[in-house]
Order: C-alpha cells, then sequence, then structure tokens
C-alpha cells in the first residue's frame, strides 16, 4: 500500500478535481472581488479575506474551460503557496477523500493538453475519474497558455 493523502475535491465544468488539503487553508463562499486593471484574464481580481488581500484565480479560465453561464458565483478555494494565499475559483466544493496515492496514474491523452499539464495525475473512483490538480502550476498565471482561448477538451 502506498502513502494514503487527504484531498480537498472541487468541480470545474462538470470534472472532478483535487488539491492536497495541507495546502488548503479555507474554503470561502463567493467573495466580491476588485478588478485588477492589466491583470492576466486568468485573475479574476483582488478579495479581502479578513485585512488580507488575496489574488482570486478563475480556474476555470486557467483550464482554457467555458466561462460559467449559469448566473451562479463560484467558490473559493484559498490554497497557500510560497507566495502568499491565494483564492482559486471553482463552480463547486465537494468532499475531502483519502486516496492511495498508488492508485495514480498518469493524466489520459482525452484529457486537453491544456488540462493535461496543470496535474500531478488522476486517480480512479468507485464512479468518477479525480483529476489531482499540481498547485504550483495552476497558480503561475504568467505561464504560456494561460490566457489561450482554445478548446479544453480533446477529440
Amino acid at each position: 500500500m502506498g502513502v494514503e493523502r487527504q484531498y480537498c475535491t472541487f468541480t470545474l465544468d462538470g470534472q472532478n478535481f483535487g488539491v492536497e488539503v495541507r495546502k488548503v487553508q479555507e474554503v470561502l463562499r463567493y467573495q466580491d472581488m476588485t478588478a485588477v486593471p492589466l491583470a492576466p484574464s486568468v485573475v479574476s481580481g483582488l478579495i479581502n479575506l479578513r485585512g488580507q488581500i488575496v489574488t482570486a484565480v478563475d480556474l476555470r479560465r486557467r483550464l482554457v474551460l467555458p466561462e460559467r453561464r449559469d448566473g451562479r458565483h463560484p467558490m473559493n478555494i484559498v490554497v497557500r503557496t510560497d507566495d502568499g494565499a491565494l483564492s482559486l475559483l471553482v463552480d463547486s466544493i465537494g468532499e475531502v477523500l483519502l486516496v492511495d496515492t498508488e492508485t495514480f496514474e498518469a493524466p489520459p491523452e482525452t484529457i486537453a493538453p491544456q488540462v493535461r499539464e496543470l496535474l500531478t495525475g488522476v486517480c480512479k473512483l468507485e464512479d468518477r475519474l479525480l483529476l489531482i490538480l499540481d498547485i504550483d502550476k495552476a497558480v503561475d498565471v504568467g505561464a504560456s497558455g494561460a490566457d489561450a482561448r482554445e478548446p479544453a477538451y480533446a477529440g
């Protein structure tokens, strides 16, 4: 048996993602944001988190997924990075799962390249595939392709 790790799960455009719980500071409902002029399009704005200014990155834009069209506000997953706290905007928050790292596999070729490059692996659960997000790559908003507008799904 491999190492078991806890993952905070969330959805984006019907896909299930996970980030390591140890990197999650907190989960919040939608917060009002202040726009940041000249910021990359993946930066939705800044939120005030009890006096701390936190950049909010829209993961739909970062993964080149379609914009939210249902009128619902995104949820915030505040993560700790080397540069401080940062908020990831996601569609909905799931549960915390304990996953054996031995069950991880390489991301399949059917996942679009711009999504696949931000994953550390995938885990097959009983009823779905869990895409494990590499936080460091996901929050690198200066990365090439972060503002690209290509279809998110291959095939």
